[in-house]
């Protein structure tokens, strides 16, 4: 039997909705079968965490006095942009403190300042203005805190990869660094970075209940996906579960930085590559009918990602793929490429990723977390 939103949401408000996490709705499926775990699951919640380079946030300092137009601002050594209006700054999360190289370990960044400033800790902000007679200061220094922004607004325009590439290094001598991490020669490690059977919309393959609107957990506090992220792909190969076996959809979110946690906002750096912000992430699905319990049933045997060689293919943009491998193979340690076994690098926190659920779920149980439909569905497939 079919249910409505409605209908689970108002389970929700009386304390009577069945909520469990991907992970465990794995189990529920294969053991009693999609139909029984349609009947019986209302909430599947999922997570991820990991490094989510198109990231940052949107700053407003609130007026000088004399006033100021923003043509060029750092905080922390870090660049910002201005070209948005007055006293409005962008801080991209690899955005990275000037004068670091890129082959340094201790690179410093956007994601680190969004970090520190949800730590509590002083920012310091240097900026610069262009004069007017309406807004004539030309230097501003100050110290920051989060609190005495006026506002601070996560706004990603792209997380939430469904599906990602396997890393290797096939081509070259030397080690390569990249945003996977370090590649040693000979294949001799695969990086990898999703969180599998618990990434959202490897939950939700055909975007039937994730869309424009839909309420998530963002960063340890509530958020939005604003639209759909840049790059997102839905039109690739799938396998006959309908999963995506490449990258495909991403989202655009958006959600009060106040009301997030350092738990789970972290600034990255990655040797050799810059800087990023891990994230953790997380979207309640709602069991709506059989196809939805079998959706969220997947399983890290049912899912595949390709292997790209980032010392040649992925610069190249060449599109060659070494093969393809299961989630189940990658978290088990080793995978074996062209006949030899390889040792694999997570990127991401799978435990960060399930606790991500693990609060999203206890939200919904405690009726603290209504479900939202979406406004509009994400491109490229049908509402169903």
């Amino acid at each position: 039997m079919a249910k409505t939103l409605q209908q689970i949401n108002e389970k929700i408000g009386r304390g009577e909705a069945v909520v469990v996490t991907a992970e465990e709705m794995t189990e529920v499926v294969r053991e009693q079968g999609a139909s029984a775990a349609a009947e019986k699951v209302d909430v599947v919640t999922t997570g991820t965490f990991g490094p989510m380079c198109s990231s940052g946030a949107l700053l407003n300092i609130g007026h000088t006095s004399p006033r100021i137009n923003l043509s060029r601002a750092w905080l922390n050594g870090v660049p910002a942009y201005c070209g948005i209006a007055a006293v409005d700054l962008y801080l991209g999360a690899t955005a990275r403190r000037e004068g670091n190289g890129a082959s340094r370990t201790t690179d410093y960044g956007g994601g680190h300042v969004i970090e520190d400033l949800l730590r509590g800790r002083e920012i310091a902000l240097r900026a610069e203005g262009h004069g007017t007679d309406c807004y004539p200061l030309r230097h501003h220094e100050a110290v920051l805190t989060l609190a005495e922004l006026r506002n601070a607004t996560l706004m990603n325009p792209r997380n939430c990869y469904q599906n990602y590439n396997v890393a290797v290094n096939a081509s070259s001598d030397s080690p390569v660094r990249t945003y996977m991490g370090t590649l040693l020669p000979e294949m001799e490690n695969a990086a990898y970075c999703s969180a599998g059977q618990l990434s959202p919309l490897l939950n939700d393959p055909a975007y039937r209940t994730i869309g424009i609107g839909t309420r998530i957990f963002l960063g340890g506090g509530r958020g939005y996906v604003s639209f759909p992220g840049t790059q997102h792909s839905p039109e690739v190969s799938r396998s006959d579960k309908g999963v995506p076996v490449e990258g495909a959809g991403t989202l655009a979110v958006t959600g009060d930085l106040k009301t997030m946690s350092a738990d789970f906002v972290r600034g990255v750096s990655i040797p050799g590559y810059g800087v990023s912000m891990a994230l953790g992430l997380g979207i309640p699905i709602p069991v709506l009918d059989e196809q939805v319990a079998e959706s969220t049933g997947v399983s890290d045997e049912d899912i595949v990602a390709p292997v790209v060689d980032y010392s040649r293919s992925y610069p190249d943009l060449s599109g060659e793929v070494l093969g393809t491998v299961s989630y189940a193979r990658l978290r088990s340690g080793t995978i074996e490429l062209e006949g030899r076994e390889v040792r694999t690098v997570p990127l991401s926190s799978y435990q960060r990723a399930r606790e991500v659920a693990e609060i999203l779920k206890a939200w919904i149980e405690r009726g603290d977390f209504l479900l939202s439909a979406p406004v509009e569905p994400l491109p490229g497939v049908s509402a169903g």
